[in-house]
């Protein structure tokens, strides 16, 4: 496993834990605030607006087919700060629950798709995938309180807001989620576990289950020795998976085949996302969350092209 440091550029400092980034074709970059409870559009140049105001916890986001942006809200974390450096610490005092929502980008409109499975509420959404179909891929990685925390799922919706259906439960705070560059592989983190699982796709909604003791019905593809946990991903062009990493703060690579490939890492424990922009996706921008920060850096092979 090689080990390297990251180097880069600070984007944008000052930010209310970024999150879901993505990399827009202008040069810009989307990310929601869980903190703030905000959408924003970051410029080349560092510039900050706000894209729209969403309540909650946005967490993790993903463009559509019909060119909006689709949140995975949490419901909102209470918060605790010390010498600039903020961590979530549980369900905010507030919280009614989480929620899908739709974000219209030349407006602002926010549009809320679903709360609930049936009759399962959401609980956490928390990261986001669109397939090749235009329908998406969500974790839900529940809420911890007190004496207690959810089991997580995964989740399979319509964009239009008229279908979904959970798909694997239980999880054990799934996390992040990315898509092979076949279509026919869904990759999931577990946040306390780091635990890297797979599973194929079989069509909509539907994933081939491993029989037990498979916890969640996936293949494990890599799980970690010594403390650190796992948050958000994105997929290189080869098909690598680059997990996000908390405390132990850095991107891990994976290939398929379930080597620990390299270890980048951050200069802050809560590294919380990737995404790949610039010219020919060789740009990679990651979230340092804890002291709001959204960094850049020259990754060494080529993002996977989303499919929106």
């Amino acid at each position: 496993m090689k080990s390297t440091q990251l180097q880069g550029r600070i984007v944008a400092s000052g930010l209310a834990f970024p999150e879901g980034p993505i990399a827009l074709p202008d040069g810009s970059v989307l990310v929601v605030e869980i903190a703030g409870g905000r959408l924003k559009r970051i410029a080349p140049d560092g510039a900050v607006e706000v894209v729209a105001e969403l309540g909650g916890g946005p967490n993790g986001a993903a463009m559509g087919p019909d060119g909006c942006c689709y949140v995975c809200n949490n419901g909102g974390f209470a918060w605790r700060t010390d010498d600039g450096f903020s961590r979530p610490t549980g369900a905010a005092l507030d919280y009614q629950g989480g929620s899908i929502q739709k974000v219209d980008l030349w407006t602002g409109k926010v549009t809320t798709l679903y709360t609930h499975c049936g009759d399962i509420q959401l609980r956490g959404p928390n990261d986001i995938v669109f397939d090749a179909n235009g329908d998406f891929w969500f974790t839900d990685h529940g809420k911890t309180r007190d004496r207690n925390m959810d089991r997580g799922a995964l989740f399979h919706a319509r964009a239009d807001g008229s279908a979904i259906v959970q798909a694997a439960f239980p999880v054990i705070t799934p996390n992040g989620i990315g898509i092979s560059p076949d279509g026919g592989t869904l990759y999931v983190s577990e946040t306390e576990t780091s635990r890297l699982w797979s599973y194929p796709i079989l069509g909509p909604g539907k994933l081939a289950m491993e029989p037990w003791p498979s916890p969640n019905g996936g293949r494990l593809v890599h799980g970690m020795q010594g403390f650190q946990r796992f948050d958000s991903m994105a997929l290189e062009h080869s098909g690598n998976i680059c997990v996000a990493t908390l405390v132990r703060g850095g991107i891990s690579v994976f290939s398929p085949a379930g080597d620990w490939l390299e270890f980048h890492a951050a200069p802050e424990g809560y590294c919380t996302n990737i995404c790949f922009g610039g010219p020919e996706r060789r740009t990679a921008y990651i979230t340092l969350s804890g002291y709001g920060n959204l960094m850049a850096v020259d990754w060494p092979r080529a993002g996977l092209a989303l499919a929106f």
